[in-house]
């Protein structure tokens, strides 16, 4: 990602190496929240909770894969949550929320017929690859993700899938998680799966009854099957696992510059006002979340979490 001015400038970003197009946020008023009713609920792990949420008035914004809203309860706070849905879906939105403070807590609480703040979309979205002409070869995609990093990737996944079935190329998903219990968005998985995409998961402790994988997701690439010259990447969960998978991507063939990554600190304004989110050069809810690795992110994952 470059540096743009703030999110609500006009006018789409220029295509990028990968094809795709930056869609800014479609709000006039980026710092005013609208009211969103939750009009489902559904829980994911015993920590993780899924929430669809439409506008009281009108339809949701539209947005890319990979863009992320500004989530709160009056009263109690907002946090930046990654859109867990499909662009194509336009009732509702879907948040998918980890439980891990007091915030995300009144988030994964609220129940259907009740009210959040919204504002946005933000950031700059997955690049994916651009539909390819009949008479050249398609190339493939590696999605990677971490606990919950699965989310920010799901809308792309369906989207790459669909593709897929239309012989433009295939897919291959690769997740992890703590435990199988800690494991999200389970029957997506199986459909993608059933719908002829590769989808694997691995776990870093499993007890009994568990008959899969065992180990670090990068442990997935070994005999994964896709092609690296032409392939694209895109990763997402913690920092130390997207910093270890970029490394095995490359050694693998895939191109530095066509592996993307989400990168998230301390998101506060969601249009890089505050500057609270600043890493290296960058703005993340601004110039982010989704960064390439080649001449950037492989820099910026060497600055220190604070």
């Amino acid at each position: 990602m470059t540096t743009q001015p703030a999110v609500m400038a006009s006018g789409p970003r220029p295509p990028d190496a990968h094809g795709a197009s930056y869609r800014p946020g479609a709000s006039a008023a980026p710092l005013t929240p609208a009211a969103y009713r939750v009009v489902a609920r559904r829980v994911e792990t015993s920590d993780v909770v899924t929430i669809a949420v439409s506008p009281l008035r009108g339809t949701p914004p539209p947005f890319a894969h990979g863009q992320f809203n500004m989530v709160g309860i009056p009263g109690i706070g907002e946090v930046p949550i990654s859109i867990s849905s499909s662009p194509s879906r336009r009732d509702a939105m879907e948040h998918t929320v980890r439980d891990v403070g007091a915030i995300t807590h009144a988030l994964c609480e609220v129940p259907v017929g009740g009210t959040v703040g919204l504002r946005g979309p933000f950031g700059v979205p997955w690049p994916l690859p651009a539909p390819r002409p009949e008479s050249r070869p398609t190339a493939d995609v590696v999605v990677v993700a971490g606990g919950i990093g699965l989310a920010p990737l799901r809308g792309a996944v369906e989207d790459l899938v669909e593709r897929q079935a239309r012989g433009e190329g295939r897919v291959f998903i690769f997740a992890g998680a703590r435990s199988p219990d800690q494991i999200v968005f389970r029957e997506d998985l199986v459909e993608w799966r059933s719908r002829g995409a590769v989808a694997e998961v691995t776990v870093d402790s499993a007890g009994a009854g568990w008959a899969g994988h065992v180990g670090v997701v990068t442990s997935l690439l070994d005999h994964a099957g896709f092609d690296p010259t032409s392939a694209s990447a895109l990763v997402c969960g913690p920092e130390v696992m997207m910093r270890f998978t970029a490394r095995a991507l490359v050694a693998k063939g895939i191109a530095p510059r066509r592996i993307s990554l989400s990168l998230e600190r301390n998101m506060q304004c969601g249009c890089g006002l505050c500057g609270h989110c600043q890493l290296g050069p960058l703005l993340l809810c601004r110039d982010g979340p989704v960064v390439q690795y080649a001449g950037m992110a492989d820099r910026l994952l060497d600055e220190r979490e604070r």
